[in-house]
């Protein structure tokens, strides 16, 4: 067992903290969720400190709109449960309290420390510098000291309204300064997801990483392998669909991140021609943020589509190539590059299942002969497989004049589209069949596997 976090930053956590009364700050119960209230002032009637922290405090001081609200109070998991009937716990690795009202759920934390005693060794268990069990109890100053960045150790106090800052992160927020609390190195190694938390604060908030807080980030990349898979994929759904996942992805490539968790997708891109294919890469996230930004449904589906699309065209081809047939083609590429990946983000099969529909459906789009279109726009994934074959179309990988056929096809009416698909059927009967083996010719110049425009 290694010892327990201690703090050597000559910048650690104040002794005296700054204590902000409600004059001088901004935050206002009226921007507060009603039930976040709820769960504070029953705590403080139950005489349990409790106090709104995190991101909900952090976002709030900046004038956006908290996505959900934290609560950390001095009473234990079980206290918690006790006081409300409403409350499940959960977690062994950090034990938690979720009061749950209707959708919103409150999470309640108790204070955390830093140290442990000669009876609760269980409580505490580390491995390699990483924190693998922690349900020590301590004191609020305790509980800063553990938090990961000091933009998000910053607590408003029921009691009084006042804002407590152990960390000096009012002035970090002023400065729009993201810092780790204590050594940087030592707390990506306790967890190191929070170098992926780090790339999400700085594109979220628009901060810049602190200079210390950065530099481990391009050395400790590796220590991602030793994550879960699943919790990875949780992290992974934060970073690219908050609205910023473009810049992420930049960051994630910067510091050597992103090719830790999509390796065949960087030994792609650090092979790229002509631009092709960081742009589609590029392109499908600005996508994603769009549509975020317009308040439009995204699904993880896609977006793992974009980000593994060229390992598994790569393959697609190397197995055209051999002889394979489209169809098992591309089931032979998609299965290979999701079976790597699965060992290092888990992709749950509702979403890899029609991500490999999309996929699948892209060389079938270009069949535009007979009955196949008609059908094909019928398929429940044909609108997500149209937009994924506009997407590579706008990067330059597939055909431009092929996606605009698809969008033409679906605004026509059934007479237009039987024009637009006859031209492509008769095509095909006026192509010469093959001769037989023995007459001194060789195949026809109608076996070519061209597609037809659609006129």
């Amino acid at each position: 067992m290694q010892e327990p976090f201690q703090n050597t930053s000559s910048d650690a956590i104040a002794a005296t903290p700054l204590i902000v009364p409600r004059p001088e700050h901004g935050i206002s119960r009226a921007n507060i969720s009603e039930n976040a209230l709820k769960v504070l002032y029953r705590l403080k009637q139950e005489n349990f400190q409790a106090h709104l922290v995190g991101g909900g405090v952090r976002d709030l001081l900046l004038g956006h709109e908290p996505k959900d609200f934290d609560v950390a109070t001095d009473a234990t998991p079980e206290e918690v449960r006790q006081v409300f009937r409403n409350c499940r716990l959960i977690g062994r690795r950090f034990r938690l309290a979720h009061v749950h009202f209707g959708r919103e759920i409150i999470e309640v934390a108790t204070f955390r420390g830093t140290t442990t005693s000669e009876g609760d060794e269980n409580d505490r268990q580390m491995e390699n510098g990483r924190i693998l069990r922690d349900n020590t109890y301590g004191t609020i100053a305790e509980d800063a000291l553990r938090r990961d960045f000091t933009v998000n150790a910053l607590y408003y106090n029921i009691a009084d309204f006042s804002l407590i800052d152990y960390a000096d992160g009012l002035e970090d927020i002023k400065a729009g300064r993201l810092r780790l609390i204590g050594d940087p190195e030592q707390r990506y190694r306790e967890d190191p997801v929070r170098m992926l938390r780090a790339v999400r604060f700085a594109c979220k908030l628009g901060f810049t990483i602190e200079q210390q807080t950065e530099q481990p980030l391009f050395e400790l990349a590796h220590l991602l392998a030793d994550i879960a898979p699943a919790r990875l994929f949780d992290e992974l759904i934060k970073l690219f669909h908050s609205g910023y996942g473009l810049g992420v992805f930049e960051k994630l490539r910067q510091y050597g991140l992103f090719g830790e968790l999509f390796p065949a997708t960087e030994d792609c891109l650090a092979r790229e021609d002509h631009g092709f294919p960081l742009t589609f890469v590029s392109r499908g996230l600005a996508n994603t943020d769009k549509r975020l930004h317009e308040d439009k449904s995204v699904t993880p589906a896609f977006l793992f589509g974009v980000l593994l699309w060229e390992p598994v065209r790569r393959r697609f081809e190397e197995y055209l190539a051999g002889g394979e047939a489209a169809n098992e083609a591309m089931f032979l590429a998609a299965s290979e590059i999701c079976s790597q990946q699965q060992s290092l983000v888990a992709i749950p099969k509702r979403f890899s299942l029609p991500m490999r529909e999309i996929w699948s459906m892209q060389p079938r789009l270009e069949q535009r002969d007979g009955k196949r279109p008609q059908r094909l726009v019928t398929h429940p994934r044909f609108r997500a497989a149209y937009d994924f074959l506009v997407l590579r179309a706008e990067a330059g990988e597939a055909d431009p004049e092929l996606a605009a056929w698809w969008t033409r096809f679906q605004e026509a009416s059934g007479q237009e589209r039987a024009t637009m698909t006859e031209g492509g059927a008769k095509r095909r009967r006026r192509r010469p069949r093959r001769r037989k083996t023995g007459d001194g010719a060789g195949p026809g110049t109608g076996a070519t596997g061209v597609v037809d425009s659609g006129g």
